[in-house]
């Protein structure tokens, strides 16, 4: 099996393609989609997402301080390529997108409410990279939509439909492989009852 050696470049594939709903102090609302979100520490919850300095948003959260990372379904994947495509320095992507707009709870900004999962982050640290600045949040608040919870009060973030992006292309989640530790977790065993 051979291989071949490509310069350096982001083939850290797939990413999640999320939906970014910022507001600045006057009071005007964005919707930016970020491919470059991560995951950074659990306690603290934070998270990171990169934007490039010459985007509209990019401003807009330096200067708030604050932005939800709202989660996108099959249902979203085109508002989200929308978003990623257009600029709100020239229309209002909630309406052009056909988005409903709600508010945070625990920030002043705006969520998507056909998301499943907003993210409400307030910004710890800016740190500039060259094409892009990472800005290190912590999670404040989680919302989570009623329709994917169950009578238990489980949220069932399988039933989405959330997407990935991979190389320019987008995907929807499939199936389930396994779950965390399934790998070396022993196999459950029948007990036989004595006759």
């Amino acid at each position: 099996m051979g291989k071949q050696s490509w310069k350096p470049g982001n083939m850290l594939y797939p990413v999640p393609a999320v939906l970014v709903s910022c507001r600045d102090n006057e009071g005007n609302d964005n919707v930016l989609t970020v491919a470059w979100a991560g995951t950074v520490c659990s306690d603290p919850a934070m998270l990171s997402i990169s934007v490039r300095k010459e985007r509209h948003s990019h401003k807009m959260i330096k200067e708030s301080g604050v932005f939800v990372v709202n989660l996108t379904t099959d249902k979203l994947v085109r508002s989200t390529d929308y978003c990623g495509v257009k600029s709100g320095r020239d229309e209002n992507k909630f309406e052009t997108a056909h988005l409903t707009k709600g508010e945070a709870e625990k920030i002043n900004a705006p969520v998507i409410m056909e998301s499943p999962v907003n993210i409400e982050c307030k910004v710890k640290q800016v740190i500039e990279l060259g094409s892009h600045d990472m800005f290190l949040a912590e999670v404040v608040n989680v919302q989570v939509s009623d329709e994917y919870m169950d009578e238990k009060g489980a949220f069932h973030l399988e039933n989405t439909g959330l997407i990935a992006y991979s190389h320019g292309e987008y995907y929807e989640l499939g199936r389930k492989l396994g779950s965390f530790g399934y790998s070396v977790r022993k196999p459950a065993h029948t007990k036989v009852r004595n006759a």
